[in-house]
C-alpha cells in the first residue's frame, strides 16, 4: 500500500535484543510524528527444529503515514538521526513502500542524504516539497 513504509533495521553482529531494542526506541520516536500508526512487524514462522529468531525479523517496523503529505518526510528526518546516532554500530537499513525499496549498508553520509532525497522525491505528491 502506498501510505504504508515497512522499515528492517539491522546492525552488524547485534544479538536479537539489542535490534529489539533499538527497533522500539525507534518506533517511539516515529510515534510522535503525524502519522497514524507504528507497528511492529511479525516475523515468518521459523522452520521446524529452527532454535534462533532472525535478527531481520525483530527489527521490522510498519508506518502507517496516513494523509499527512509531510509524514514521510518526517519519518525519513527521524531515521536519518537515528542513524546518525548509531554510526559507530554500522547499521542497516531497508525501506519498502509499494515495489520501492531502499537498502543501506555502509554508506557515506552523502550517500545516505542523496538516497533518502531520491527515495522522498519518488513518493512525494506532484508539486510538493519533498
Amino acid at each position: 500500500m502506498e501510505n504504508e513504509l515497512q522499515i528492517l533495521l539491522a546492525e552488524e553482529e547485534a544479538e536479537a535484543e539489542r535490534v529489539a531494542e533499538l527497533t522500539g526506541y525507534l518506533r517511539e520516536e516515529l510515534l510522535e510524528l503525524d502519522v497514524d500508526d507504528v507497528t511492529t512487524l511479525p516475523g515468518e514462522e521459523a522452520p521446524p527444529g529452527a532454535r534462533a529468531v532472525e535478527v531481520a525479523q525483530i527489527g521490522a517496523l510498519l508506518v502507517t503515514l496516513g494523509s499527512s503529505t509531510n509524514a514521510l518526510n518526517q519519518v525519513i528526518t527521524v531515521i536519518r538521526s537515528w542513524m546518525g546516532r548509531h554510526h559507530h554500530t554500522h547499521p542497516s537499513l531497508r525501506l519498502q513502500m509499494g515495489d520501492d525499496v531502499l537498502e543501506i549498508h555502509k554508506a557515506t553520509d552523502d550517500q545516505i542524504t542523496e538516497a533518502f532525497e531520491m527515495f522522498l522525491q519518488r513518493h512525494s505528491p506532484a508539486g510538493a516539497e519533498p
